[in-house]
């Protein structure tokens, strides 16, 4: 089934706006799992419906670890959103990325703690796959137009996520690097996991601000130059989503991820609590009157 584009995207570290929007209007969202980061600005870009959500706030007032990543993944999907693209702030982890390049991830390691993970729990449990946690086709979408708007562009990577607020120790940094990560950031997760819940395809792009304290000889990580980068990347950025709006078909064509939830809702239908089953009929509501037996 085809159908048109609405990109939720969540502006991350330095992307706090986005004027390319036409009729834009900002709208606030209620969502049973609270209030989400900010209001949603609506508008279009070339015709394509975008729905950009600033992660942290206007201002910059939410730090990683008080993020509600269920709200922010509910509003989008409440707000008709067909597709995610997270734009972060991610420390280099290689040395051929560099400050400055964009890497769009295609792999996660969850490092994070005390950070709610999923839309599902007791009395309506569900496993969804994360084998392939983004989606290639708006991945590759990404890629193309954040070289269009003049990035060197990385495509493919591996972002462990940490719990923050604090930056990770040299040892630490060192040990990510043996794991094969290839970028660090705070936002990432559970946002993925959510949005695969969410049944919406999530694709992430990485600004990278700096190389993480695992070189040899080097100082640890330098705020001021991290937000220096952060001006200059968030310029780039902007570009590149009006890129990524002349570049989507006209029409969505369906997604796999467009139906994750089929078969992983395990509770049988009596016996699921009413109450959670409530909070996720925007999250869940084409699945939730299937028997699972």
């Amino acid at each position: 089934m085809a159908d048109a584009w609405t990109i939720g995207l969540i502006g991350g570290s330095g992307l706090y706006q986005l004027d390319a929007l036409e009729e834009a209007q900002w709208l606030a969202v209620d969502t049973p799992w609270g209030p989400p980061s900010d209001e949603l600005l609506i508008g279009r870009i070339h015709g394509v419906k975008f729905v950009f959500l600033p992660r942290h706030g206007r201002g910059h007032l939410i730090p990683p670890g008080a993020l509600n990543h269920r709200a922010n993944i509910d509003a989008l999907k409440r707000a008709g959103c067909t597709d995610i693209l997270a734009v972060s702030a991610v420390g280099s982890l290689r040395e051929a990325l560099a400050p400055g390049r964009f890497v769009v991830v295609d792999q996660y390691i969850d490092r994070t703690m005390g950070r709610v993970g999923s839309f599902f729990g007791p009395g309506l449990v569900a496993h969804v796959s994360l084998a392939d946690p983004t989606c290639p086709r708006l991945s590759a979408f990404a890629a193309d137009a954040a070289e269009a708007a003049g990035s060197a562009v990385t495509w493919g990577g591996c972002y462990v996520a940490i719990e923050g607020p604090q930056f990770s120790t040299r040892a630490e940094s060192r040990a990510y690097r043996a794991w094969g990560a290839d970028v660090i950031g705070m936002t990432g997760m559970p946002e993925a996991k959510l949005a695969r819940e969410a049944e919406l395809p999530y694709a992430s792009v990485c600004m990278v601000t700096d190389y993480d304290c695992w070189r040899e000889n080097c100082e640890g990580v330098d705020i001021a130059e991290v937000v220096a980068q952060l001006h200059a990347n968030a310029g780039t950025a902007r570009r590149m989503i009006v890129e990524l709006a002349k570049r989507l078909p006209e029409t969505r064509a369906a997604s796999p991820i467009d139906t994750a939830l089929d078969g992983a809702i395990l509770t049988a239908p009596e016996a699921r609590d009413p109450a959670l089953a409530a909070k996720l009929e925007a999250i869940c509501g084409r699945v939730l009157g299937r028997s699972t037996r």
